[in-house]
């Protein structure tokens, strides 16, 4: 049962976008478990944001392609059995197809020695086992507002 009080996760950067955020939810790799990204999802949409979800065992190249295609603000990759090894890879297609204003967030079990490259590598924050919705839906409305802001920046400096 849903109460009629405020969400606690509102955010105000994902209430002044408009068309709301578009937000990517994947699986790149071999790993099945999607559970945890179907809620994530769920959590998303309930927010207000458009969601894209994608099946597990996705291709880098196909989840380039779907990205370009929907427009999208945010790509939120699931990783529970080492796929996060490949968002190095990732982030560099995502570069090549021009897509460097799209932020990418990790969620999932990442060992924390980790997560240090996944940030230099370009993700922008990564969750893992116990994030709050709350903390989740947060960052990613800021992640998405970001992702604007860094577009219309693009967009500004085209001769």
């Amino acid at each position: 049962m849903r109460d009629a009080s405020p969400r606690q996760w509102e955010n105000p950067a994902m209430n002044q976008l408009s068309p709301p955020a578009r937000i990517l939810v994947t699986k790149i790799g071999l790993d099945g478990h999607d559970r945890g990204s179907r809620i994530v999802a769920a959590y998303l949409r309930d927010a207000g944001m458009e969601v894209i979800y994608t099946p597990p065992w996705q291709a880098i190249e196909a989840v380039v392609k779907l990205a370009t295609e929907e427009d999208v603000d945010v790509i939120g990759v699931s990783s529970l059995a080492t796929d996060h090894l490949l968002i190095p890879k990732f982030i560099r297609a995502l570069r090549q197809a021009g897509l460097d204003h799209v932020g990418v967030a990790v969620g999932g079990i990442v060992p924390p020695d980790e997560i240090p490259s996944l940030i230099a590598e370009g993700v922008s924050c990564v969750f893992g086992p116990g994030a709050s919705r709350a903390e989740i839906i947060s960052h990613i409305a800021e992640l998405a507002a970001q992702s604007r802001r860094n577009r219309a920046d693009d967009l500004l400096e085209i001769p």
